[in-house]
């Protein structure tokens, strides 16, 4: 598999993540919700490391991948933690384009933090994200209708 099959089967389990996260939401605490979700996604992630031998690698990390994944994991964390209330008091259709406009970040950072190219038709791209984006926004939507 490419790197692109692995992305869409991000996307798809992204998906699947929101619908599930926002039935599982509805009647239990946001932090509890980010708490149970956690402890899975550990166990998951545990099992397969061990199954595939991964395990040896801890040994060989650098400081630099410690301190990169150690704060990518509470990016992650506070990331779950909002997510979680944002599905909370929140329509999923709104919350997870607003949830998936990281790209736009990610993007951004990707080319002021590591260099990576951006090419007139990726930024073309971004801007037709970041709007389809916010016609998700019900403000938004509202202040069209009373446009048109």
């Amino acid at each position: 598999m490419t790197w692109v099959h692995y992305a869409l089967l991000s996307a798809l389990f992204a998906g699947l993540t929101a619908l599930l996260a926002k039935i599982g939401v509805t009647d239990v605490p946001s932090n509890l919700a980010t708490l149970i979700r956690t402890i899975v996604v550990v166990g998951f992630a545990s099992a397969i490391v061990l199954f595939t031998g991964e395990v040896k690698a801890v040994r060989s990390l650098a400081a630099r991948d410690w301190l990169s994944l150690v704060a990518s994991g509470l990016a992650t964390g506070g990331s779950w933690l909002f997510y979680f209330a944002a599905l909370k008091h929140g329509p999923l259709s709104g919350v997870a384009p607003i949830d998936k406009s990281s790209f736009l970040i990610a993007m951004a950072l990707g080319f002021l933090v590591l260099r990576e190219p951006v090419r007139p038709l990726t930024l073309l791209g971004a801007a037709l994200v970041a709007a389809g984006v916010a016609l998700t926004i019900p403000s938004v939507q509202e202040a069209a209708r009373r446009l048109f």
